[in-house]
């Protein structure tokens, strides 16, 4: 018995010999430009059209300088500087979902509703976090710690 050759995925991708899916275009090094290119104007759009992104990352700007004032060692100053970049992912990321839901259509939909909910949660958690966080670094900074 002779074995069929397996049938192509109808979005035409391509599977490799080891189960996973493998991308056509670019290879290497070419790919990883090309990803940062598509990373910049990710950045660009979420500057440009989302007022929440400007606003934190304006203030991560401010906030990362000041890392290197509380933070007592290396890893207090990283733990503070990932938690403004954990607020800055969040919020791209609850922006692709936001676009996703709004290309989808303007009529409300109760999961189109969940799922911008659940990103702007998202946006919450890591908020609370970065607050906590700087809020305890900068008490124990002036408690003299």
């Amino acid at each position: 018995m002779t074995q069929q050759p397996p049938q192509q995925p109808a979005n035409g991708s391509e599977k490799s010999t080891d189960g996973m899916m493998s991308k056509p275009g670019r290879k290497g090094f070419a790919r990883l430009i090309a990803a940062t290119r598509y990373s910049w104007r990710g950045f660009k759009a979420a500057w440009l059209n989302e007022e929440a992104f400007r606003i934190e990352a304006s203030l991560a700007l401010a906030f990362i300088p000041l890392a290197f004032v509380l933070g007592q060692n290396i890893a207090h100053q990283i733990a503070l500087i990932i938690t403004c970049g954990l607020v800055i992912l969040a919020e791209v990321i609850n922006t692709a979902i936001e676009s996703i839901v709004d290309r989808i259509g303007p009529e409300h939909d109760p999961l189109s509703g969940q799922a911008k909910d659940l990103g702007s949660a998202a946006v919450f958690v890591t908020l609370s976090l970065f607050l906590f966080v700087w809020l305890m670094s900068t008490w124990h900074y002036f408690r003299g710690g």
